[in-house]
């Protein structure tokens, strides 16, 4: 059994409901009859990357669905069937297209900014080469594509990333920057720079990926605020360096290290580190109770949207608080975004397990599977 459900704000379609209502209770998300039916298919999902109004699942099978709006290129070329008249939504998940990578080449990393997608791939040719694609709209270099090439809808390579002999450990996206980490333990970013979030010298727009100097430390892994970035290093050392904008405190009530970190994730003006013992660090925005309280108790996953906050606990209940305005944290009557208010939207229940959950721009996602 595999299940899909997601609350929150759905103008664009981008719940893939089959509607275009905001939902404050959750609501099984549509998927391709073509997926769910197939013998043996991989229904274990990944990642959940969100945009502005679009969303994106990938699946370890490395299935690649897409909801919302796509008259961006966001969500790739969209046949015309699938274009719902004037308002060209699509309110349900249907595949990419993903027909221009070469053959043999498997989605292992996705992310989204505001209006465009970014995908890795990996392609085994006698050794494994990763290259990396975007689609969309991105007028300040968030394609990676140089400052000629403002909107494509089909994947593009991006050139020169990664480095030869290098591959892909994880990319991280937010409104209008990107950040890609190697396998050499360097992260390399575009788009909007203006605040420093890729780096220095700070530029208004990157439009081809440039490395970030400086860092001092190996990097593994990347989140991407509004406008900063903040890189860490292995578990073991919690290395952390938080680069761009000090608003709300990114910056500056950062801790020097978070050794033992399990799940990072950033909001637009938050940072949450979720550490081994089930503790849960957060610092940054917090004028719609977007921070964790310290009696949430052990937490398991975390995911962060633009606003918002979510958190599955050791006792099976997914926690969720901050800005609630589109029915993202539950019902509004109940939950408004006042500070240190939270609500429960959903508990597992015996021989079942919540098997991943998401957050995205006033959207919230969780998938229910059974134990194994």
């Amino acid at each position: 059994m595999f299940l899909l459900q997601a609350l929150g704000s759905n103008g664009s379609g981008q719940l893939g409901l089959g509607h275009k209502e905001d939902v404050s209770t959750p609501q099984p998300v549509l998927l391709p009859p073509s997926l769910t039916t197939t013998p043996n298919f991989d229904l274990r999902l990944r990642c959940i990357a969100a945009g502005g109004n679009h969303t994106l699942l990938l699946f370890s099978s490395g299935a690649l669905l897409w909801s919302g709006d796509h008259t961006s290129g966001a969500c790739g070329s969209v046949p015309a069937a699938d274009k719902d008249g004037a308002s060209e939504l699509t309110p349900q998940f249907r595949p990419v297209d993903l027909t221009a990578l070469p053959d043999g080449s498997q989605t292992k990393h996705v992310a989204a900014t505001w209006a465009a997608s970014i995908i890795a791939t990996s392609l085994q040719d006698g050794g494994y080469t990763d290259k990396v694609y975007s689609f969309g709209t991105g007028y300040k270099g968030e394609l990676g594509l140089g400052n000629g090439t403002l909107r494509v809808t089909d994947p593009t390579q991006i050139p020169d990333i990664p480095p030869l002999g290098t591959r892909v450990v994880d990319i991280a996206a937010c409104m209008g920057h990107v950040v890609a980490v190697l396998s050499n333990g360097e992260a390399w970013g575009w788009g909007a720079g203006r605040k420093g979030q890729l780096g220095e010298p700070a530029a208004a727009a990157l439009y081809s990926p440039r490395r970030i100097e400086g860092v001092g430390f190996h990097v593994v892994r990347a989140i991407c605020g509004r406008e900063f970035t903040c890189l860490f290093g292995p578990p073991e050392t919690g290395e952390m360096k938080v680069l761009g904008s000090d608003k709300w405190g990114a910056r500056s009530d950062a801790p020097e290290a978070v050794a033992g970190w399990k799940e990072v994730g950033a909001g637009w003006g938050s940072v949450f580190v979720l550490k081994e013992d089930g503790t849960l660090l957060s610092w940054g925005r917090d004028d719609h109770g977007q921070l964790a309280r310290d009696d949430l108790g052990r937490v398991e996953h975390i995911a962060v949207g633009s606003e918002h906050a979510v958190a599955l606990t050791e006792t099976g209940d997914l926690m969720v608080w901050g800005w609630g305005e589109h029915g993202n944290c539950g019902p509004i009557q109940n939950h408004i975004g006042q500070n240190g208010e939270r609500s429960k939207i959903a508990s597992t229940a015996q021989g079942i397990k919540i098997a991943k959950i998401g957050a995205g721009c006033a959207t919230t996602w969780f998938a229910i599977g059974k134990q194994t």
